[in-house]
């Protein structure tokens, strides 16, 4: 075998020679020199010898792999010398007795060279079905069209090969290395089986359907195949695919001549096509039923392509094991506690786990727990951001006013969260259960009785990120585009351990309808899709609704826990307002707004909801800034009547008076002194 010097210098030899061999059969026809039989024969036997070599001239290599015959060799041949040799144009234009014509047609080939064949000029034959060569036919016929080479071709004859730039400006490379680094054990398996199935195979390439949700598994296992096989892998997403049929079969054909010249391979992306119908889907399939070679196609789920045979594999992020593997090799051998509970929390790649630890590790090793938590938790934010708006959980259980059963339920809610790998991997759950891994929750109320406070509660007491789906982001009045929009949503809150809040559920999980036409039909097409995705998502949805009827009966028999928030009672109303004002740091014991002392036995005959309160003691607030006083009963009760008129609820004159007997009434104390006692108790 030569080295690549070596063999640079035996391709040259071997081009110049056969320019050589092209000059003298020019001269011949032109018959302006003394060029003989023997001198053509000598040249020939030579370029045939070097042919003949166990490294191949390009030239030689290109007209195999491609199928020329020896007169499309050297028809290719005589196209390459007039790009190569400047001698070469004018010989053409008196081989052919015209001036205007200083290139080369097939009218010249058929003169020029030994047992010329008609069929050639066919375009399904490798001159033309490969691009080898480009035909202006502008008003003239076919034989008599000027010949010129492609640019790419002639390069690869000169010895450079580099990817054709029609086909490189629609992929980017995939640089991963040839080892099993971001390759957990469960993938590498993957691999090893894609591979002895492969080649297993007779003939060409089979299709490879690389089928998951997480798009990097499948991209770092079609790479690790790809590198085994010696060939370097090339992406390209569905979407950047031409649509007009002609460009498609272009791209088809380059990218396939490219696959025959160079060891590459190319991985689809179809992670969020529509197989069922559209312009991708169609695209997709003319694409692969036009295209050989080793073809690498990512979706999350097997796709019904019937152009060529195809095998499937799974590629899934790594197991929850080999994820605390990864945790404790990155985080250290005293870390098992910290790294299964990461591992049960997130799901994420071994790029991710390492990348995420190493950044974080590095920063003076200060409070590495909450930082590698709180990085986890970033993680999938982008893919959330645009379908749901994320909230900041500030409330905890000391500050939620609920009956002691239903608070209960929350810390059970939370429980379930925190040690749900104990139950489901280390004591073996798992292995009897295919679905239901995840845990949904039912808030059931009027509107503010503190769903939405419960849910940050949870959230704060989790120490993850709290979402509440944006319905308007969600739901798309194109048919499937509401089913794509909830897979990305579940996809990515499961992936960084966020907790999803279905706010006004009932909008979006109602009842099935009867079908009376096909809005019906593609709406409860979109409910079941919900019922089964909920099914089988593994994190925490909490759907919050005022209309507990009003949702479909099979959500409910999905639900876990159900939570009702009932109106507050005169005890609960009380302590709601002796805790709504806020406190300054705990433990100073006096509040950061200027609170006179208030009646809160007063208060809590109003008939008002913990939202409703609220509202009220933040009104009262502007109206003591604006006044520059302090928030006193009378502001309060201004507040309340004002929200009273809001509601359209009758007002009663005596409900709004309000005066103090003898000072300070036993309820009147302090608002932090109350805070303290309620926290105690």
């Amino acid at each position: 075998m030569m080295t690549p010097d070596v063999w640079e210098k035996s391709n040259a030899h071997y081009l110049s020679t056969a320019l050589k061999w092209v000059q003298l059969r020019l001269e011949r026809v032109v018959g302006e020199s003394a060029v003989t039989t023997e001198e053509i024969v000598k040249i020939e036997e030579a370029l045939r010898e070097t042919e003949r070599s166990d490294s191949p001239p390009a030239m030689v290599t290109l007209c195999h792999r491609l199928g020329l015959s020896r007169f499309e060799q050297d028809v290719l041949l005589l196209c390459v010398a007039t790009e190569l040799d400047t001698r070469i144009p004018g010989l053409c234009a008196r081989a052919q007795d015209d001036s205007h014509k200083p290139f080369p047609t097939f009218a010249l080939a058929f003169t020029l060279f030994d047992d010329p064949t008609w069929e050639a000029l066919s375009p399904h034959r490798p001159l033309r079905f490969w691009k080898l060569i480009e035909i202006s036919q502008i008003s003239q016929p076919l034989v008599s069209s000027p010949l010129r080479p492609d640019e790419r071709i002639v390069s690869y004859v000169k010895g450079l090969n580099y990817l054709d730039e029609r086909v490189s400006h629609f992929l980017m490379p995939m640089a991963f290395s040839r080892d099993s680094t971001g390759l957990a054990p469960s993938q590498i398996r993957t691999v090893h089986d894609v591979l002895h199935r492969l080649r297993s195979e007779e003939g060409p390439f089979p299709l490879v359907q690389l089928v998951g949700s997480d798009l990097l598994s499948k991209q770092l296992v079609a790479a690790r195949v790809a590198a085994l096989l010696g060939r370097q892998l090339y992406q390209i997403s569905v979407e950047t695919l031409p649509v007009p049929i002609s460009d498609l079969d272009l791209l088809s054909r380059l990218w396939e001549r490219e696959g025959l010249l160079m060891p590459i391979g190319l991985c689809l992306n179809a992670q969020e096509i529509e197989i069922s119908g559209g312009e991708q889907a169609k695209g997709l399939a003319q694409f692969l039923a036009r295209t050989g070679g080793l073809i690498f196609v990512s979706a999350r789920e097997a796709l019904p392509i019937t152009a060529r045979p195809s095998l499937i594999a799974e590629a899934c992020k790594p197991t929850a094991e080999e994820q605390q593997s990864a945790w404790i090799e990155m985080l250290g051998p005293n870390s098992a506690d910290q790294a299964s509970q990461l591992a049960s929390q997130f799901n994420l790649n071994l790029p991710s786990i390492w990348r995420t630890a190493s950044a974080v590790s590095s920063d003076d090793g200060k409070q590495v727990t909450s930082k590698v938590w709180e990085a986890c938790r970033a993680t999938e934010r982008p893919g959330l951001g645009n379908l749901a708006q994320r909230l900041s959980p500030k409330a905890t259980f000391n500050d939620i006013v609920l009956p002691e059963n239903d608070k209960k339920l929350l810390k059970q809610i939370v429980g379930q969260v925190r040690h749900r790998s104990t139950v489901y991997r280390d004591w073996g759950f798992a292995q009897k259960m295919n679905r239901g891994f995840g845990i949904s929750v039912l808030f059931a109320g009027d509107s503010g009785t503190g769903k939405t406070m419960a849910a940050e509660v949870i959230a704060n007491d989790l120490d993850l990120d709290l979402y509440r789906i944006d319905l308007s982001a969600v739901v798309n009045k194109y048919i499937g585009e509401t089913e794509k929009n909830l897979r990305r949503l579940f996809d990515a809150a499961e992936d960084s351990g966020a907790i999803l809040f279905f706010d006004e559920a009932d909008a979006l999980f109602g009842k099935r309808s009867e079908v009376r036409d096909s809005h019906d039909r593609y709406a409860n097409i979109e409910v079941n899709y919900l019922l089964q995705r909920m099914e089988s998502y593994k994190g925490l949805a909490i759907l919050a609704t005022n209309m507990k009827s009003a949702l479909d009966s099979s959500f409910l028999r999905r639900i876990r826990f159900v939570v009702t928030f009932p109106f507050p009672r005169y005890e609960d109303r009380s302590r709601i307002w002796q805790t709504i004002f806020p406190m300054r740091e705990a433990g100073q014991g006096t509040s950061s707004m200027p609170l006179d002392l208030l009646d809160y036995d007063h208060l809590a005959r109003f008939n008002l909801s913990g939202g409703q309160i609220h509202n009220i003691a933040l009104n009262a607030a502007f109206l003591a800034a604006q006044g520059k006083t302090s928030v006193t009963m009378p502001l309060l009760l201004e507040a309340v009547r004002t929200e009273f008129l809001k509601l359209e609820r009758p007002v009663n004159d005596m409900d709004f008076k309000w005066k103090s007997h003898n000072g300070i009434r036993p309820a009147m104390r302090s608002t932090a002194t109350n805070i303290l006692e309620l926290q105690k108790s």
